[in-house]
């Protein structure tokens, strides 16, 4: 359920100043190295989660800024930025407002910016190439920054004064990431899709920004509940506005066979037919696959497909009878046990299946890794599981994919290039956490989504009427206070050895764009700055109230997100309010 009714924007920001000042929260300033800033453009040099209670105070009334004439400072964005420079007055949009691009690509995204401010400011803002006057320009350069620093082929680096906005990037993801810094610098109501007062302003300084990790995920369990294209893309938009660039979607499981493979028709038309609880299901068409993964690449994600085997196997075991051991095909199920199904290792017609379905996924997926599951294979012994393994991954190679797997790869033969994706947490065995460090080791890379931290599908407290509790309960300052590089170190993990991190949302208890809502936010916008900012940015204090500056945003884009009570939102902004297996 969306709140209903605020107080007036300045009323209720005062409110929050006296509250937070009287509290002493600590503040979240604007991101460096060491040291302090002095507001004359100099590098600011307070570590997030230091500070003073006025300065958080500061930042969560200006979340409700959006009628107000101050602008939004700077490094008050989520993901944080790398490098935060203020300094000089600020630069507001006006119906005079051009945004300036030379390039093919550069016009791409200059198009997205347009489109995303035109409706609530009401402003023409148009895409142009001609020089001159004031606006926001965007530029691609082999060079980046006037330091000459490598901005990589994410980096960005914003500047803004008076005269304008200049987003300057090596490539076009680096445009695009420094679009949605600047989209968040200016009021949440910039995010409404009808016309708002503003102003619009944007303060004046640089960020230089650049991402820690290279895998930044999120993964979307379209199995145990079917979820439609424009499901799916309305959590890409939502992914992108805060750097998130993998989308894992789970195609396959026991609930339910998501995408068409001409070669097996079966699997989509009969295994898709059902879903947990027994509503009707559905699938993907190849067309509608490849529609989502261009809508991903326009936001800069990429799609990495999973299908899980041997395990959670039964929708294809119901759909082709040979593929079982004993030739018998199972009925399609509907509940949510796991670890029961199994492909029949000893047969050859598994890896016909094994390779035709392998096949044309690569061929449907430009990305460059391909996931083929391998959790909870409890039904499959362990020679049988060590077998099938090889053969999987071989035939991942076989169509020029890297192959990820579920932690539980580790204790088969991971492929030369191999990624384990970890799903462990506090309760997993040393054991079990020492083979993945030997893999480590040995050069498998690891992707970090540990249930108890990262699994979005987690109650947040014993209240949460969605989700599971089976990993514990995950508030929003769990999700966030972990750190990906030294995580694992006491199993022996190096630091170099973790990609990145995922935050997966599995679907046994969601099934409308409400309730996946209601478990990703406010927790995805953490595991995100986990995976973008230096972990000197790391602080629950100082992410805390940047994260309330989010309520507002979150808001005016219709996200029903979890009104945490350990997070000081904007007053008038449904401080407090849980997850109900109704909300819609």
């Amino acid at each position: 359920m969306r709140p209903r009714g605020t107080l007036p924007r300045l009323f209720g920001s005062l409110l929050l100043v006296v509250a937070a000042v009287a509290s002493g929260v600590a503040a979240a300033p604007e991101r460096g190295s060491t040291g302090s800033g002095n507001g004359d453009g100099s590098r600011v040099g307070s570590r997030a989660g230091t500070g003073t209670g006025f300065g958080t105070a500061l930042a969560a009334a200006s979340a409700s800024s959006a009628g107000t004439s101050a602008a939004r400072p700077l490094g008050q964005v989520v993901p944080a930025p790398a490098e935060v420079r203020p300094g000089g007055a600020p630069y507001a949009l006006s119906a005079r407002t051009r945004i300036l691009a030379d390039s093919r690509e550069e016009r791409g995204v200059a198009s997205y910016l347009a489109g995303l401010l035109r409706p609530a400011t009401g402003y023409a803002l148009p895409v142009t190439d001609r020089p001159g006057g004031q606006g926001i320009r965007l530029r691609i350069a082999s060079r980046a920054g006037k330091d000459g620093r490598d901005l990589g082929r994410e980096g960005y680096r914003l500047e803004s004064g008076p005269g304008g906005v200049t987003l300057t990037a090596r490539a076009p993801a680096g445009l695009f990431h420094g679009v949605q810094t600047l989209r968040q610098l200016l009021p949440a109501s910039v995010e409404r899709r009808s016309p708002q007062p503003g102003p619009w302003r944007i303060a004046g300084g640089t960020i230089t920004d650049t991402p820690r990790y290279a895998y930044r995920g999120a993964m979307l369990d379209v199995s145990r509940h079917f979820l439609t294209v424009d499901q799916v893309k309305r959590y890409i938009d939502q992914l992108a506005l805060y750097k998130i660039n993998k989308l894992h979607l789970h195609l396959s499981d026991d609930q339910g066979w998501r995408i068409a493979i001409d070669s097996w028709p079966r699997l989509a038309t009969y295994g898709g037919s059902t879903q947990v609880g027994g509503g009707p299901g559905g699938h993907y068409t190849k067309a509608q696959y490849r529609a989502l993964v261009s809508y991903a690449a326009s936001r800069h994600l990429e799609v990495v497909p999973e299908i899980d085997m041997p395990g959670h196997t039964n929708a294809a075991l119901a759909s082709y009878a040979e593929l079982n051991c004993d030739g018998v095909a199972p009925p399609l199920y509907t509940g949510t046990a796991v670890g029961f199904s199994s492909l029949c290792a000893s047969k050859e017609v598994t890896y016909d299946f094994v390779d035709d379905v392998v096949r044309e996924l690569a061929a449907l997926t430009p990305g460059r890794y391909l996931h083929i599951g391998g959790d909870e294979a409890h039904a499959t012994s362990h020679a049988d599981y060590v077998a099938f393994m090889e053969r999987a991954q071989a035939a991942v190679a076989k169509y020029g994919k890297t192959v990820v797997g579920w932690h539980q790869l580790t204790g088969a033969t991971p492929a030369e290039g191999a990624v384990a994706q970890y799903w462990g947490y506090d309760a997993t065995g040393a054991a079990e956490r020492a083979q993945v460090a030997a893999a480590a080791k040995k050069g498998t890379r690891l992707i970090l989504s540990p249930a108890d931290r990262a699994y979005l599908d987690m109650k947040y407290d014993k209240n949460t009427a969605l989700g599971q509790a089976w990993a514990g309960y995950t508030e929003v300052d769990r999700s966030y206070d972990w750190n990906p590089a030294t995580y694992l170190a006491d199993a022996g993990v190096p630091e170099d050895a973790v990609l990145g991190v995922e935050a997966p949302l599995w679907t046994e208890t969601l099934a409308t764009s409400d309730q996946l809502e209601s478990m990703a936010f406010p927790r995805l916008p953490g595991i995100a700055e986990l995976g973008w900012s230096p972990a000197a940015t790391h602080g629950w204090e100082g992410y805390r109230s940047r994260l309330a500056a989010q309520g507002p945003r979150m808001t005016a884009l219709g996200i029903d997100y979890y009104r945490s009570p350990l997070v000081p939102w904007p007053a008038g902004n449904g401080a407090g309010h849980g997850v109900g297996a109704g909300d819609e």
